[in-house]
């Protein structure tokens, strides 16, 4: 049961990300959805010019976790992590 209902948190996640998504794109940027742990933390890797963008944590807290907390308000925060990604955007 719970694995079906973080199923719908996370098709909630995905329907928030897409929302930013076009205006990440508009600067070089993008993001990818990595992970919802299991106390309702988003796990989102920038992507693009984001990443190494200067205002990257302004965008991820103010535009990205806003955005994400307002459709899903389950969610308790979003953090950026570094590394590979495994699965595709």
């Amino acid at each position: 049961m719970e694995k079906k209902a973080n199923n719908k948190l996370e098709e909630r996640i995905y329907q928030a990300i897409d929302s930013v998504r076009p205006y990440l794109q508009t600067d070089g940027g993008d993001i990818a959805f990595v992970e919802l742990t299991d106390d309702n933390v988003v796990k989102v890797k920038l992507l693009g010019a984001c990443y190494a963008c200067p205002m990257s944590l302004q965008t991820l807290k103010l535009g990205v976790e806003r955005t994400i907390k307002n459709a899903v308000p389950e969610i308790k925060s979003v953090i950026a992590i570094d590394g590979e990604l495994s699965g595709e955007l």
